[in-house]
């Protein structure tokens, strides 16, 4: 874990980055001087130790000469106690024979560690050859003699061995001490590197974190925020550029609020003049169907009151002249007038029915006598009647005695229109018609559904039949669903509301 911690280093922070950049040189002096400082202390001791076991053992070969010749044992032992008692450094004291058997030895009473080397000194001894002859004659020529063999006649022969042992624990103790003084001091530098290198951290990436925490809040949308200068520099450039950005994000936030708020205004204006319009222009459809309803009912009546009546006359007429021709002598030209009165007879009757048609589709009469409902089903049966291989069905659900006339005008043109369409493009074989009041959603549902052909709404373009229905819907702020697939027929779902918008 803290292996992969220190391989993804570029992923550590400024402070941590700044921490190590300080602190891994003083650590890697630190050890350096307590490596270096270690070794040198461990060689000063094993030098002096060396040199103090040399320096005793020359001194003790000296002093022990004369009691080691005469076999002063007591006093050769008080001799090397007296040494041992003025260093505290000596483990052990031997003196050996010219065969470097042990003679004499002592051992430190006190309770210190062994070295494992040793220094061994000769016992040299120290003879002078003196000249004891009394002839006068040559009395100048002994004395000459004695002079220079006291000069020259030394000669020295090695009569044992001393061998100082010391103990390293009293110099060891000495050189511990000054290496852990020296490890304190060390110590308290790399504390002091330390709390120096935070210190200088935490003064750089304080105001770093600062910066970080402003910029977010600007990201964030509070452009107002504003940073404190605390400190000089490139990070004192740092933020006096955020504060300088701030400002300047604030002055383009406040343009774009104005512009937008201008924006907004304008398309406000012209959505309510698009709702004017809107407005308008379903009024003015309102205006043309209700022009167009009354015209059709003036033709209507005038259908009805004029055509009508002469159609009536001319049938009656023709069956005046088959009955003056019955009276007539039999012949063939009395047969040839029966036969023409008898097909302006027919004649009349059918041009009579077509104008009654006429005049059933230009105005119902039974949606002014029956209402709504009533008029939707004399439709249904009219088109079951004559429509060859397609069943209407027809479904109602409320009271439509209280429709508004407009209203229900519409709702039986968009029914005519819807029902006209599917005997025109759908092939169906069966239909649906669906007429619901919903009182409480103030709304009139209209549904017609066939099982026809259908057809791609996104592919086909809508003929003036929808065109008319959906404008006859638009003018009463209706709701227009179309929905149709190849091979899945066709559904029309209209909502207009009992109240105009």
């Amino acid at each position: 874990m803290l292996g992969a911690a220190i391989f993804n280093w570029k992923n550590w922070g400024i402070r941590t980055r700044l921490i190590l950049i300080t602190l891994l040189p003083v650590i890697y002096m630190f050890c350096s001087i307590v490596w270096y400082s270690y070794h040198s202390r461990l060689q000063e001791a094993r030098t002096e130790l060396a040199e103090r076991a040399y320096v005793v053992s020359t001194a003790l070969a000296e002093s022990v000469e004369y009691n080691l010749l005469s076999k002063n044992m007591p006093g050769l032992r008080s001799t090397m106690t007296d040494v041992m008692q003025s260093d505290h450094s000596i483990f052990r004291i031997d003196v050996l024979d010219i065969d470097k058997k042990d003679i004499v030895h002592i051992i430190s009473a006190r309770r210190v560690q062994s070295d494992e080397s040793y220094v061994e000194v000769p016992i040299k001894k120290q003879m002078v050859w003196v000249n004891i002859l009394k002839d006068p004659t040559n009395a100048g020529l002994a004395a000459r003699s004695m002079d220079g063999e006291k000069k020259a006649g030394k000669d020295s022969d090695i009569i044992g061995y001393v061998r100082v042992t010391m103990s390293p624990t009293r110099i060891q103790e000495k050189h511990s001490q000054r290496f852990q003084f020296e490890l304190a001091l060390s110590a308290l530098a790399l504390l002091v590197s330390a709390m120096v290198a935070v210190f200088l951290s935490q003064s750089l990436t304080y105001p770093l974190q600062r910066s970080i925490e402003t910029l977010r809040e600007i990201r964030e949308g509070d452009y107002s925020t504003t940073l404190e200068l605390s400190t000089g520099g490139e990070l004192g450039d740092l933020q006096t550029s955020i504060n300088t950005m701030s400002v300047s994000l604030q002055q383009a936030k406040q343009d774009l609020e104005n512009k937008v708020q201008e924006r907004t205004r304008d398309l406000l204006e012209s959505r309510n003049d698009a709702l004017k319009a809107n407005a308008e222009k379903r009024k003015l459809i309102q205006k043309v169907h209700t022009i167009v309803e009354d015209e059709r009912k003036s033709i209507a009546i005038e259908i009805h009151d004029e055509l009508n009546a002469s159609l009536i006359a001319a049938r009656l007429e023709s069956q005046r002249i088959l009955h003056l021709a019955a009276q007539m002598t039999p012949g063939a030209v009395a047969d040839e007038i029966q036969e023409r009165a008898k097909a302006i007879t027919t004649l009349t009757l059918d041009l009579y029915a077509n104008g009654r048609n006429l005049v059933r589709r230009l105005r119902p009469e039974v949606l002014d006598m029956l209402g709504l409902q009533g008029a939707v089903e004399d439709m249904l049966r009219h088109y079951n009647s004559n429509a060859q291989g397609c069943q209407f069905h027809f479904d109602s659900e409320g009271d439509f005695s209280q429709l508004d006339n407009a209203l229900a005008i519409s709702a039986y043109r968009i029914i005519q229109e819807a029902l006209s369409n599917v005997l025109k493009h759908a092939q169906a074989t069966q239909v649906e018609v669906a007429l619901t009041l919903m009182p409480e959603q103030q709304v009139l549902q209209i549904e017609v559904s066939d099982d026809g052909v259908g057809f791609d709404i996104g592919h086909s373009t809508a003929g003036i039949g929808i065109t008319g229905m959906r404008e006859r819907v638009a003018a009463f702020n209706g709701e227009f669903d179309l929905h149709s697939a190849n091979g899945q027929g066709t559904q029309v779902t209209i909502r207009l509301p009992l109240t105009a918008a």
